[in-house]
């Protein structure tokens, strides 16, 4: 029996087998590189592109060093740290590392922020071999005295070039400082900018560097296109590239716009999710989930996962937004023709953008193929996305586009809001003129005038989300709109004519912004800006 190259590099056996059921049984170019160094526990410096498999380049020699050298667990003290600049990839790694841990019996846990820390502190203080952590929740959680890295044995910083992009770097310094210095450490990124060699001098110890692509390296096997598309045209570009068959990946500059064009995809019968910074982590666990899993078949994102996301089989990538930079282009393209295989990016211009695309792709060292004037109906759709566009849902209304001013809740007439509380204000409910709270849910306090107005009328309340206003408004006279103002609890007020309304349930109206995040989310004609009730 042939031995494993991984076996070769000096892997142990129980790790090798760990990752033959996935299919991982040949070392990528990186791997080889860096593993017998980091087996050796010197210092690496690995540079390899997106795809080229850093991730187990530094997870087998940081399991294969825990299993030389067992020791007991001791709470809040890990022995190695694993650092990542997002959830997701913080997450990926996490799951990675699954089959080595169940091999090498160790236990790890994953700190990130976006979720509550309960239950990262409870597994810090039942003891961890593997503690994988974004920096800033990490530092919080330091802070707290949840977390000491005083028995640190290797650390990992992942994605070093990304950190230093959004200026995780000083918090990265502060928690490198709280390491044993003599520790073994391993950096992994796609470039060398100034800051990340600035961590290098300061905190590696004489690192052995390594430089490796994967054998077909993924900008070698895309195609790469440029549509110049008109600006009345774009979305039914956008839209025929997205129903095409297989998994498509569409990048936006913008949290907005992201979320803009998966609703507007979604009510033209194709199932997207977006994935963005506004998103709460369950909503963004969820929409990658769906993703991978092939019940969405295209994510809409911002630049949120042009790093380190993995979901196999991803056939097309679409710059709707062309990229700022260079490197942000390619990342994002790297989405696809992973681990050798092939794929398509196409980036949409307008002809006002066309000089910057030029200079994008220069600097990116590309050399697409351009196509101009294209519409919906053009033929280079099909040959570029092969495949009977299919609506995967009964095409629904197109929602009206969102603006601003309603991306931030703001909205006149005495529309709906949230769930009032009771009380029976008498009077003439004037009717409500809502306007987003300062919290992201609307809320304020009715000023409801006439008899007994009290905490419960219509008044200037209407204010979707959890105000005090609305109520079940006994109008006196000709009640102005009273408008079902939002509020805590109860029925909600109709102030129009004359006597008394029992006020009715509300319908739930959903936010696809985070908690918090001050944008509303309008829906029909007569709602308010959106309501504080549960989020799907």
């Amino acid at each position: 029996m042939t031995t494993p190259d991984f076996a070769r590099l000096g892997v142990p056996a129980s790790l090798t087998a760990a990752l033959a059921p996935l299919g991982i049984t040949d070392p990528t170019p990186i791997q080889a590189a860096t593993l017998p160094d980091s087996l050796a526990g010197r210092d690496v410096l690995g540079r390899g592109r997106t795809g080229s498999g850093k991730t187990y380049a530094f997870l087998l020699p940081l399991v294969a060093r825990l299993l030389e050298t067992p020791k007991r667990r001791t709470a809040r003290r890990p022995r190695s740290l694993v650092l990542a600049p997002t959830r997701e990839l913080a997450s990926q790694i996490a799951d990675s590392l699954k089959p080595l841990e169940k091999a090498a019996g160790l236990r790890s846990a994953v700190v990130f922020g976006g979720v509550g820390q309960n239950p990262q502190v409870n597994a810090l203080a039942g003891g961890v071999d593997v503690l994988i952590a974004c920096p800033g929740r990490l530092l919080d959680l330091m802070g707290q005295g949840h977390a000491d890295l005083g028995a640190i044995e290797i650390t990992v910083i992942d994605e070093a070039d990304h950190m230093a992009d959004m200026g995780f770097l000083p918090m990265v310094r502060r928690i490198l400082e709280a390491t044993p210095r003599r520790g073994q450490r391993m950096l992994f990124s796609a470039t060398l900018d100034s800051g990340v060699n600035k961590l290098v001098k300061e905190f590696l110890h004489d690192p052995v560097t390594h430089s490796a692509d994967p054998a077909t390296s993924p900008v070698g096997t895309m195609e790469h296109h440029v549509l110049e598309v008109d600006k009345e045209t774009r979305f039914d570009v956008l839209r025929d590239l997205a129903a095409a068959p297989g998994r498509t990946i569409m990048f936006t500059r913008t949290k907005y716009g992201a979320k803009n064009l998966a609703r507007k995809l979604s009510a033209r019968g194709v199932d997207a999710v977006d994935l963005h910074g506004n998103l709460s982590q369950n909503a963004r666990t969820r929409n990658l989930e769906a993703f991978g899993s092939g019940t969405a078949t295209t994510m809409v994102c911002t630049d949120i996962a042009a790093r380190g996301i993995h979901v196999d089989e991803v056939a097309l990538v679409v710059h709707a937004d062309p990229p700022v930079e260079h490197k942000a282009y390619l990342h994002r393209s790297g989405r696809t023709a992973r681990a050798g295989e092939s794929g398509t990016v196409i980036t949409v211009q307008t002809p006002d953008q066309k000089r910057d695309v030029n200079d994008l792709m220069r600097k990116a060292g590309i050399t697409p193929t351009y196509h101009q004037q294209v519409v919906s109906t053009s033929p280079v759709l099909t040959e570029l996305a092969p495949g009977e566009r299919v609506a995967t849902h009964e095409p629904r209304q197109p929602e009206e586009p969102l603006d601003e001013r309603r991306m931030a809740g703001e909205r006149r007439g005495g529309g709906q809001g949230g769930r009032g509380r009771g009380g029976q204000g008498g009077g003439r409910g004037q009717g409500g003129r809502g306007q987003a709270g300062r919290d992201g849910q609307g809320g304020g306090r009715g000023r409801g005038e006439g008899q007994q107005a009290g905490r419960g009328q219509g008044g200037r309340g209407g204010e979707g989300g959890s105000g005090r206003s609305g109520g079940q408004g006994r109008s006196n006279g000709q009640g102005r709109s009273g408008g079902q103002g939002g509020g805590r609890r109860g029925g909600q007020g109709q102030g129009s004519g004359g006597g008394r309304r029992q006020g009715r349930p509300a319908p739930t109206t959903y936010s696809t912004s985070s908690e918090g995040s001050g944008s509303g989310n309008t829906v029909g004609g007569g709602l308010a800006a959106f309501s504080s009730g549960r989020r799907r």
